[in-house]
């Protein structure tokens, strides 16, 4: 090969090489703006599920504290229901006994 010959093969590969490189370069640009899009619907994604998880605590405190309500109430209700048996209430004769009542007062 001659010298004309060799340094238009070098210029080619060096061409080749610079078109290789601006390609690659154009490649890890189009990469980083498809991994910054990815973080941050990853980001909009987690933001939602955090906020998902706190409905759900704030959910579930209310119901506990609903429950703990309910049981309270029921041991009153309880209470109050062992005192008026205590007292001589049955449950039979307040039926019966309001009912006379609302007869004695419609017959007068």
């Amino acid at each position: 090969m001659d010298g004309d010959t060799e340094n238009n093969v070098a210029e080619l590969l060096s061409e080749e090489l610079n078109l290789r490189e601006t390609e690659g370069l154009k490649n890890q640009r189009r990469d980083d703006m498809a991994l910054l899009e990815s973080k941050k619907i990853a980001s909009q994604y987690q933001k939602e599920a955090d906020k998902c998880n706190s409905g759900m605590e704030t959910c579930e405190e209310a119901r506990e504290k609903a429950e703990m309500a309910l049981m309270a109430q029921k041991k009153l209700s309880a209470l109050w229901e062992l005192r008026a048996r205590q007292k001589g209430w049955k449950e039979g004769l307040a039926k019966s006994s309001s009912r006379s009542k609302g007869k004695l007062h419609s017959a007068s």
